[in-house]
C-alpha cells in the first residue's frame, strides 16, 4: 500500500464513489416512483464525504441506517489509509452514538475492528521499514513518517472514541457483546508500547525528529487504556456458569494486559503498577469462574520479576543516599519511590497467592527463589551491596515484611514444601544462606500449625509419585553446614532479647541456634522419633561446626526434658560409643556429646548410669574415658575415679607382663585415655598410692618407645599421644632421668614431622616444664632438647598448632625458672615477632573488612562443593548397634600399608607441581634429605 498525504487527489475517488451511490439510490426511488423529502435529499444527493461532520445530530440518526451501511462497505473496500481514518471517524464521531449497544458487535466492531488493526498494523510495518532511512536531511521520509505517526495517532484516538462510547452508554456491560473491541484495543495498545520502547533502536539516533509525535502516541494509548481498563471493570459474569464465550474473553484480557505489563515496566512505573493492580483487581472480582482458564505461573513469574526488578533498582538508590540532608535528596526520593513500589508488588503478590494457592503447584519454585534471590541481595549476605543503616531498615519494615505472610500462606502448601526440603535441592553459594534463613523463618511458624502441616514438614518422604523430600531439621542442618563463609566471617543477624528491649546483634550460629532450639522445645510428642534421629544424624557428620549446633540443640533438649529422658539418651549414647570398631570422626562427636549430656544427668540417674556401666569391669573404660568425673557428686567422683585408676594401672601392668605386643595397644590406649580423664576431672580425689601406680606404669612404658617405633606405627603414635600429657600431670614427682628420656625422643620425633595429634600432646608436656625446676646436673640434657622442641613447634604452619605452640610456649615461659633458655626456643626473628604479637593480641595479617568479604566468599566458592558432599553416606559408621565384644583392630595391616605409600606419592607429587610454579624454599633441601634418611631407614627394615 502506498502512503497518500492529506489532501491529494487519490483521495477524490472515494468521494465521488460515496456521491454516487447517494445518487443511485434516489435515482432508483424514482423509478419505484417513491418521493424524498427535501431535507432528505439535499445531504444525501451532494455532500462530500468531508462534509458529513457538519450533519446535525438528528440527520445522523434518522440516516443512520442507510448511511452505515455504505460507509461500512466503503470502508472495507477502500485501500487508502487516509480515507479509512476518515470514515473510521465519522462513523466514530457522528454515528457511533445512536448505535444500539445491543447490537454494536455485530453492525459495528465486528466489521470495522479486524479492518482498523490491519491498517494499523500496516502503517506500523512501513514506519519501522522507512525509519531506517530517517536523518536531517531527507525530509521526504521525514514528512511520510511524520504523516503515518499522524495517523496513527488519529486510529489510536479513533479505537478510544469506540471505548468512551460502551463505557458513557452502558452501566453494566456483558463481553460478549463488545468482545472484539478490548481485543482489538490491547493489540494496538501493546503495539503502541513496543513501538514506543524501541524507538531508540528504530529511528537509528534520529528520535528527536519525530519524538514530539512519538510523545504524543505513547499519551493516546495511554489515554486508550485507562479507559478500556474502565470499560472492563464494568464487565459483569454470571459465576453460575462454568465455562462460555465471556470467560474466555476475561481470560484473553487478563493475559494481554499481562504482556504489556511486560513492555511497559521500564517506561512509566506508575502506570505500571496500575495496570498490575487492574490484572490483580479483575483477576479476583472474576476469580469463581476464571480461576481454572488463567496462566496463574505466568502471572506469578511476572510479579516475580517485578518484585526483583524494583527491589535491584531500590538497593541501587539505597547505595547512592548520602546521610546529609537526605529528605532533600534525589537519590533518597527515588529510593522511596522504588521502595512503595517493591511494596505494591509484594503485596499484589500476596493478595494473589492467598486467593489461587490451589493452582499455584507450578509456582512454588518460582516463589521459593523469590525469597532467597531477595535475601541473597540484602544485608547481612555476603554478596549484598553497601547500604546505609538507615536504609537496610527502611527496607526491613516497608518491603521485607511483606514476604512474611507470603511463608505463611505457604506452609500447608504440599508443593512448596517439596520444594523447600527437595532431596536433591542444588543451590549457588549465593543462595545458601537465604535458604537457611528461611528454614529459621518456617521453624519459628511451625509451632503455631494443625499437627498435620508439622508432620508433613518434620517427616522426610521417599514415596514413588512424589519427589523425595528430606525433613525440617536435616534441612537446617544441611542448609547450616554450606554457610560456611557467613559461620567465620562471621556475618551477624538483628535479635530481640526480650519483649520491649532493643534489638542486638547474634551471629549466624547465635540466631540458629536459639531458633532450633525454641522450635525444639515445641515439637509435637509424636514427632520425637523423627527429632531424635535427626540430632544423631546431624552429630554423627565430618562437619565439625554443624555437629556442634546438633550437640548444643541436645543439650538443650537433655535440660529442657525430663530427667528420665536425658538418662535415656546418656545411655543411647553410650552404647553407640561402645559399639564403635576403631577411630572415627563419629566417635569423636559422640564422645564430647556424652561427655556434655552427662553434666546434666539427676544424681539418681548417675547412680543408675554407674550400675549399667560399672567402671570397675575394664570393658567399660571405652565410655569411661570420655566421661568428665566433675559431673558426679563427690562421694560418688572419689569412688568411681578410684575404681577407673585400679582398673588401669592393672590393665597396664598387665599389658607390660604380657610380651609388648603393638597389637593389644589399642586396649592399652584406651586404659591410658581413661586414666588421663581421671586426672583431668578428678585427681585430687586419688591417693598417693595410685598416683604412684600411674607414674610408674607411666615411666615403665618408655623401656618399649623409640623413634623407629613411633614413627611406623600409628598404634604407637596414639599412645605417645596420651602418654606426654598424662605424665605432665606429674611433673613434680616424675623421675628426672625419665623427663630426660622424654625431651630426648620428642626432639627426635619432631624432626620426622609426626602426625599432629602426637604435636600437640608434645607441647602439653613441655608446657607443665615450666612449673619444674630442673636439676644442673640434668640441665644439659633437657634445656638443649626443649629449645629445639618449643623452635620446632613455633615454626609450624599448621595455624591451630601455632596457635597451642604460642599458649605453651607462653605459659612456659611465664613459669620457669630457667630464664636463660627462653631467648633459645626463639631460633628466629619470625618466631619473635609471632609471640611479641601474640602477647600484644594483635593479627599477624592485616585485612580491611572488604577485603576479607571477598576472600570468604572466595574460598565458599571453591570449598563449599567438595565438603557438602561428605555425607554420612559418603563416610559410613559401620555399625551402630553395640557388638557382643568390642572388635580389635589388627596394626599394622596390608591396607594401611598401602594407604600411606599411596599418601606419600600424592604429596610427592604435590612438591612437584609446586617445583614447577615456583622456586624452592630455603628450608627444602633439608627437609628432603630427613625424608631421604627416613626413606633410607625404612628399606633397611623392610630388606
Amino acid at each position: 500500500m502506498v502512503w497518500t498525504p492529506a489532501g491529494s487527489s487519490q483521495s477524490l475517488p472515494g468521494q465521488w464513489r460515496f456521491r454516487l451511490w447517494l445518487w443511485r439510490d434516489c435515482f432508483e426511488a424514482e423509478l419505484r416512483g417513491e418521493s424524498m423529502s427535501q431535507e432528505r435529499a439535499v445531504p444525501a444527493s451532494a455532500v462530500p464525504l468531508e462534509e458529513l461532520s457538519s450533519w446535525s445530530e438528528e440527520l445522523c440518526r434518522r440516516e443512520l441506517p442507510s448511511v452505515l451501511p455504505r460507509l461500512l462497505s466503503m470502508y472495507q473496500h477502500s485501500d487508502n489509509w487516509i480515507e479509512h481514518i476518515q470514515i473510521l471517524k465519522i462513523i466514530v464521531e457522528m454515528f457511533l452514538p445512536h448505535m444500539n449497544h445491543l447490537t454494536l458487535e455485530q453492525t459495528f466492531f465486528s466489521q470495522v475492528l479486524p479492518k482498523t488493526v490491519k491498517l494499523f498494523d500496516d502503517m506500523m510495518y512501513e514506519l519501522t521499514s522507512q525509519a531506517r532511512e530517517l536523518s536531517s536531511q531527507n525530509l521526504e521520509i521525514q514528512t511520510t513518517l511524520r504523516n503515518i505517526l499522524q495517523t496513527i495517532v488519529q486510529v489510536v484516538g479513533a479505537l478510544t472514541g469506540c471505548v468512551q462510547h460502551v463505557c458513557a452508554t452502558q452501566e453494566s456491560i456483558i463481553l460478549e457483546n463488545i468482545h472484539s473491541l478490548p481485543s482489538s484495543v490491547l493489540h494496538v495498545i501493546k503495539s503502541t508500547f513496543e513501538h514506543c520502547k524501541n524507538s531508540e533502536s528504530v529511528y537509528s539516533g534520529h528520535l528527536h525528529i519525530v519524538s514530539d509525535l512519538l510523545q504524543a502516541l505513547f499519551k493516546e494509548a495511554y489515554s486508550l487504556q485507562k479507559q478500556l481498563m474502565e470499560l472492563l471493570g464494568m464487565v459483569c459474569m454470571d459465576p453460575l456458569v462454568d465455562e462460555n464465550d465471556d470467560i474466555l474473553n476475561m481470560v484473553m484480557v487478563i493475559h494481554s494486559l499481562l504482556d504489556i505489563c511486560s513492555v511497559i515496566s521500564s517506561m512509566d512505573h506508575a502506570f505500571h503498577a496500575n495496570t498490575w493492580k487492574f490484572i490483580i483487581k479483575q483477576s479476583l472480582k472474576h476469580q469463581s469462574v476464571i480461576k481454572s482458564q488463567l496462566k496463574h505461573k505466568d502471572i506469578i513469574t511476572n510479579l516475580c520479576e517485578n518484585i526483583l526488578v524494583s527491589f535491584q533498582s531500590c538497593l541501587q538508590f539505597a547505595e547512592q543516599v548520602t546521610q546529609s540532608d537526605t529528605q532533600d535528596n534525589a537519590d533518597y526520593r527515588l529510593f522511596q519511590k522504588t521502595l512503595k513500589l517493591c511494596r505494591f508488588f509484594a503485596n499484589s503478590l500476596l493478595h494473589y497467592s492467598k486467593e489461587f494457592l490451589p493452582f499455584l503447584s507450578d509456582s512454588c519454585c518460582t516463589l521459593h527463589q523469590l525469597y532467597l534471590q531477595i535475601h541473597s541481595k540484602f544485608p547481612p549476605s555476603l554478596y549484598a551491596a553497601g547500604i546505609p543503616k538507615a536504609q537496610q531498615e527502611e527496607i526491613a519494615g516497608t518491603f521485607l515484611v511483606t514476604l512474611d505472610p507470603l511463608v505463611s500462606q505457604l506452609l500447608s502448601f504440599q508443593p512448596f514444601v517439596h520444594v523447600v526440603l527437595d532431596s536433591k535441592l542444588e543451590l549457588p553459594c549465593e543462595l545458601q544462606f537465604p535458604q537457611c534463613l528461611l528454614l529459621v523463618v518456617i521453624m519459628d511458624k511451625l509451632p503455631s500449625q494443625p499437627q498435620d502441616v508439622q508432620t508433613l514438614w518434620c517427616t522426610e518422604s521417599q514415596g514413588s509419585g512424589a519427589p523425595a523430600r528430606v525433613s525440617l531439621l536435616k534441612a537446617v542442618f544441611d542448609s547450616f553446614e554450606q554457610c560456611s563463609g557467613e559461620l567465620s566471617l562471621p556475618v551477624h543477624l538483628q535479635a530481640v532479647t526480650s519483649e520491649g528491649q532493643a534489638r542486638v546483634a547474634v551471629t549466624l550460629y547465635q540466631h540458629v541456634c536459639v531458633h532450633l532450639c525454641t522450635f525444639i522445645a515445641s515439637f509435637h510428642p509424636s514427632l520425637f522419633p523423627e527429632l531424635d534421629s535427626a540430632l544423631l544424624a546431624a552429630v554423627l557428620r565430618a562437619n565439625m561446626i554443624t555437629s556442634l549446633l546438633a550437640m548444643d540443640a541436645w543439650c538443650f533438649l537433655a535440660r529442657y526434658g525430663t530427667a528420665e529422658l536425658c538418662a535415656h539418651h546418656v545411655t543411647v549414647v553410650a552404647h553407640l560409643i561402645k559399639s564403635c570398631p576403631g577411630e572415627c570422626y563419629q566417635l569423636t562427636n559422640l564422645s564430647v556429646l556424652l561427655r556434655r549430656l552427662f553434666f546434666f544427668m539427676a544424681p539418681p540417674q548417675q547412680m543408675e548410669f554407674i550400675q549399667k556401666f560399672p567402671p570397675k569391669e575394664a570393658e567399660n573404660l571405652p565410655v569411661w574415658q570420655y566421661i568428665s568425673f566433675q559431673a558426679l557428686p563427690a562421694g560418688l567422683r572419689r569412688e568411681t575415679a578410684q575404681e577407673v585408676c585400679r582398673v588401669g594401672a592393672a590393665q597396664c601392668r598387665r599389658w607390660l607382663s604380657s610380651g609388648h605386643t603393638v597389637a593389644e595397644l589399642e586396649s592399652l590406649n584406651t586404659v591410658l585415655s581413661a586414666l588421663l580423664a581421671v586426672c583431668h576431672s578428678a585427681r585430687d580425689a586419688l591417693d598417693i598410692g595410685q598416683e604412684a601406680a600411674v607414674v610408674e606404669a607411666g615411666s615403665q612404658l618408655w623401656a618399649f618407645l623409640n623413634t623407629n617405633l613411633v614413627t611406623s606405627q600409628t598404634c604407637v603414635q596414639q599412645t605417645l599421644s596420651l602418654l606426654f600429657p598424662l605424665l605432665g600431670f606429674f611433673i613434680q614427682t616424675l623421675d628426672p632421668e625419665v623427663i630426660s628420656q622424654v625431651v630426648t625422643l620428642q626432639a627426635s620425633l619432631l624432626k620426622f614431622e609426626p602426625p599432629d595429634h602426637v604435636r600437640l600432646a608434645v607441647l602439653d608436656f613441655v608446657s607443665s616444664l615450666g612449673k619444674l625446676v630442673i636439676s644442673p646436673d640434668i640441665q644439659d640434657k633437657i634445656l638443649p632438647n626443649l629449645s629445639s622442641v618449643f623452635a620446632s613447634l613455633l615454626a609450624d604452619r599448621n595455624w591451630l598448632l601455632e596457635q597451642h605452640a604460642l599458649e605453651a610456649f607462653t605459659q612456659f615461659a611465664e613459669g620457669t625458672n630457667h630464664e636463660e633458655i627462653v631467648p633459645q626456643c626463639l631460633s628466629s626473628e619470625e618466631a619473635k615477632n609471632k609471640v611479641v604479637s601474640f602477647l600484644e593480641k594483635t593479627g599477624f595479617v592485616d585485612e580491611t573488612a572488604a577485603a576479607r568479604v571477598e576472600r570468604v566468599k572466595q574460598e565458599k566458592g571453591i570449598f563449599w562443593e567438595s565438603l557438602a558432599k561428605v555425607t554420612l553416606e559418603e563416610a559410613k559408621w559401620s555399625c551402630l548397634q553395640p557388638y557382643a565384644k568390642r572388635a580389635r583392630v589388627e596394626c599394622p595391616v596390608e591396607e594401611e600399608y598401602r594407604a600411606a605409600v599411596q599418601a606419600a606419592t600424592r604429596a610427592l607429587d604435590t612438591v612437584g607441581v609446586l617445583l614447577q610454579r615456583a622456586p624452592a624454599p630455603d628450608w627444602l633441601p633439608q627437609h628432603m634429605e630427613l625424608l631421604q634418611e627416613r626413606i633410607d631407614l625404612l628399606k633397611r627394615r623392610v630388606l
